[in-house]
């Protein structure tokens, strides 16, 4: 069997998906994206392919060396998630070809169901309290709220306690059966999240997520000796290289390595089995699309340390079966490769060209802030 093609389609809203070929039929599906930077990952891809062209797609650690380490220059948002969309579908060819899912591959599930988590919040204590109540009735058992954006350094109380106001009325609405997790999303320095978390405990977060950006892990250290409230990161972390330093300095208890930035299945594996050595949980980011989640799905049924799973879209209007949840859990996917077929005729009318920009923010007084 030998590679024949790489096909990349930008699908609305912000998303590219590859379609790989072979000579023998098979087709397999990946998401290799870096959101705001779609063409540019695309491009990677298809100078990878130069590579790729020819080759048996079956051979999916020897591309995956090939493609990381022959090239000089390593890591990195655009390089690693052009990899990572190719290894999801060297996986899928694979899955497909032996009629098995790749957790089976992988060395079988772990478990029966997979447990995702949903978006709540709000601007307002009522809006929070009535997220919260929603999400607790349609079955979650988990949620996930952010703080606002355009934090300062060092905020005032008055912040302080508005904030706090609300994720009191979410917790309200949830009840305390249900965990939240706060995303700080990097916008808030370490001092400024120390004081949040110490005003959070209360509440019992599930984890308070990127308390500040991940550059600095002694930073990032600082904040997690002073909380009780679990710590995640790794959205922003590429390949097992770029998590060592967090692990061995114990700068997180939950990792977030994405599917289509970190390696790919292959290179989450990998990262998954160090955290396990540091009692550390894996809780995969996924704000993509649904060849995305397919690949997290197959990391999550086979991986013993998996916390929850993130998630935006179930594949409706994408996929020919969406994904579906009951009580906030998904089953564990039975079918071969990424468990997926992909609605061709829906994504050609999603197409677009690929322009899509991360949002900026401003400081009141002009200056950017980190969004």
């Amino acid at each position: 069997m030998k590679i024949t093609k790489l096909e990349t389609i930008y699908v609305k809203p912000r998303w590219v998906f590859l379609k790989m070929h072979t000579d023998e039929g098979l087709v397999g599906w990946g998401e290799p994206i870096v959101e705001g930077w779609s063409q540019t990952t695309a491009a990677a891809v298809h100078e990878m392919g130069r590579y790729l062209i020819g080759q048996d797609p079956r051979h999916i650690e020897r591309h995956w060396q090939a493609l990381y380490r022959s090239g000089f220059y390593r890591g990195g948002p655009i390089l690693c998630s052009a990899l990572s969309g190719i290894d999801q579908a060297l996986w899928d060819i694979r899955g497909k070809e032996l009629g098995l899912p790749v957790h089976e591959i992988l060395g079988g599930p772990v478990r029966e169901r997979i447990r995702i988590y949903t978006g709540a919040g709000g601007s307002t204590p009522d809006e929070c309290r009535a997220s919260g109540r929603a999400a607790r009735e349609a079955g979650f058992t988990a949620v996930k709220t952010g703080v606002p954006q355009s934090v300062r350094f060092i905020e005032s109380a008055a912040f302080v306690a508005s904030f706090v106001e609300r994720m009191e009325a979410l917790r309200e609405g949830t009840g305390d059966d249900v965990d939240i997790a706060i995303d700080f999303h990097g916008r808030v320095g370490p001092a400024q999240s120390i004081r949040l978390a110490k005003a959070l405990e209360p509440m019992h977060p599930l984890f308070i997520e990127e308390p500040c950006l991940p550059e600095n892990v002694d930073a990032l250290v600082q904040v997690a000796r002073s909380t009780t409230i679990p710590i995640a990161t790794g959205e922003r972390l590429f390949t097992r290289f770029g998590f060592r330093e967090v692990l061995e300095k114990g700068g997180a208890a939950v990792l977030q390595p994405d599917l289509s930035h970190a390696g790919g299945i292959s290179e989450v594996r990998r990262i998954a089995a160090m955290a396990e050595t540091y009692y550390c949980s894996i809780a995969p980011h996924c704000p993509l699309g649904p060849i995305a989640l397919a690949a997290c799905l197959q990391i999550d049924a086979c991986t013993p340390n998996f916390l929850c799973q993130e998630q935006v879209t179930m594949g409706e209007g994408y996929l020919v079966t969406p994904f579906k949840h009951s009580a906030g859990h998904i089953e564990v996917p039975k079918g071969p490769g990424l468990g997926i077929e992909v609605d061709e005729a829906a994504i050609e009318a999603l197409r677009y060209d690929g322009s899509w920009e991360t949002p900026r923010d401003w400081y009141e007084d002009g200056s950017l802030a980190d969004w």
